[in-house]
């Protein structure tokens, strides 16, 4: 029986919609990440497992770099338990509104599209995740990536992550620049 609750739960999240770059603009701008992410950025965030249970969060300091063809940011994590991580993303535009990016644990290169005031952004990424009882392990998961510009200086993320085909949760992240 419980079997059965578990493959109708998968089932269903599968569902779930998800954000696409045909849906309608809410917004006149136009995201340019080389510009967004160039300076200093704060964000905070938090990872909601598939049933909504909030499981982690975080502060990013995040220290943005354009030289004209390459973005580099240096993700500098906090975590609510005091532990920490840093991860160090090296993007490269590659059309008028595609990126390429790549940062240590990802499985081959992200891919990622600019359209107004969006972005969507996916990769595969084997993520160190804390264990209960001894050092982090690490996931391989996959995450599909949507970011709107709110303002000139906020931006709201939202990451569907999944593990093998099956969805984990998301990661809702909410960027300031300083």
């Amino acid at each position: 029986m419980r079997a059965i609750a578990v493959l109708s739960l998968l089932a269903l999240t599968a569902c779930v919609g998800r954000p696409s770059l045909e849906d309608a603009a809410l917004s006149t701008r136009e995201l340019e990440l080389e510009e967004f992410f160039d300076g200093t950025l704060t964000a905070h965030g938090q990872f909601q497992d598939v049933l909504g249970t909030v499981r982690r969060q975080f502060v990013v300091t995040i220290k943005g770099d354009w030289d004209g063809s390459r973005l580099k940011l240096v993700e500098d994590f906090i975590y609510e338990d005091g532990s920490t991580e840093q991860r160090v993303w090296t993007l490269k535009k590659t059309g008028d509104e595609t990126w390429e990016g790549t940062a240590p644990g990802v499985i081959g290169v992200a891919k990622g599209v600019e359209k107004g005031d969006r972005f969507n952004w996916q990769y595969t990424i084997d993520l160190p995740v804390p264990a209960a009882d001894g050092p982090a392990q690490t996931v391989r998961v996959s995450f599909d990536d949507w970011m709107w510009q709110l303002s000139d200086d906020r931006l709201f993320n939202r990451a569907y992550m999944r593990r093998a085909g099956i969805t984990l949760g998301d990661v809702s992240i909410y960027f300031e620049k300083q």
